[in-house]
């Protein structure tokens, strides 16, 4: 009977890898497609079997499947795929990758869950959270809430509630990347002091990452606003070359 060899991981910059049985195994997270229900994989020095193992929120398996890559060249992508059997969220991704010579196994956990929410309104050139503002943070952290309870076996031991805050491009850029990070780090102060215990980062884009492309100076509802993701690494967004420095919540 072949045995999950001992293996080391390693994160960085999206990539987990993990090393055991004379492989090498990457997955690179940009590159996990949970709608389209697939990843790609790389191996050294070879390529072999991997199978995978997609399990939803309920704790209920989602999916496991063996595809077999043999004689692949090492370093090539390995496209892995899947069909659900229903639509339910992705909790965990298991991947073991190997042959008769040995296996890895390397876990992927959700890495991006945005919550739900009725973005709060704010005043002009304001980070206040006025009180009729309360019931719709109110009920992102019920649903905060209902997401964390899920997880009874504290797998998302790593989590971090990031709050990121947007505005449109009415304004200077200075301006709005000072006002989106002071609303943001507001929204955040809130969730702590409500009785969030996870970890919480803030940070402002401004109009570094619009959701809806505008020219300068358009007052556009869509672009202010502010995103509450569930994950266990910094979020990725595209930006016209910002760069995020998120700041802890104490």
């Amino acid at each position: 009977m072949l045995c999950l060899a001992a293996a080391t991981a390693a994160h960085a910059a999206g990539v987990d890898t993990v090393t055991g049985a004379g492989l090498k195994v990457q997955v690179d997270k940009s590159k996990v497609n949970l709608k389209e229900h697939r990843l790609e994989v790389k191996m050294w020095p070879r390529s072999s079997k991997i199978s995978v193992v997609v399990v939803g929120e309920s704790g209920a398996t989602l999916a496991e499947e063996e595809q077999d890559f043999t004689g692949r060249p090492a370093g090539s992508p390995l496209l892995v795929t899947w069909t659900p059997s229903n639509d339910e969220a992705v909790a965990k991704i298991t991947i073991k990758a190997g042959d008769d010579r040995g296996y890895v196994g390397l876990e992927l956990l959700p890495w991006s869950v945005n919550i739900p929410h009725d973005d709060v309104n704010f005043r002009t050139a304001s980070s206040d959270i006025d009180a009729s503002e309360v019931p719709k943070l109110e009920a992102a952290y019920a649903k905060l809430g209902e997401i964390l309870a899920k997880d009874k076996d504290k797998q998302f031991r790593s989590i971090t509630l990031f709050i990121a805050g947007h505005t449109d491009t009415v304004g200077d850029n200075a301006s709005n990347l000072k006002l989106s990070r002071e609303r943001a780090r507001s929204i955040a102060g809130w969730f702590r002091k409500r009785g969030t215990r996870i970890p919480i980062a803030f940070e402002g884009y401004g109009e570094t990452a619009l959701a809806v492309s505008t020219a300068d100076g358009v007052d556009e509802p869509r672009n202010r606003r502010v995103d509450y993701i569930l994950s266990n690494d910094e979020p990725m967004m595209k930006t016209n070359g910002f760069r995020p420095a998120w700041k802890r919540v104490k």
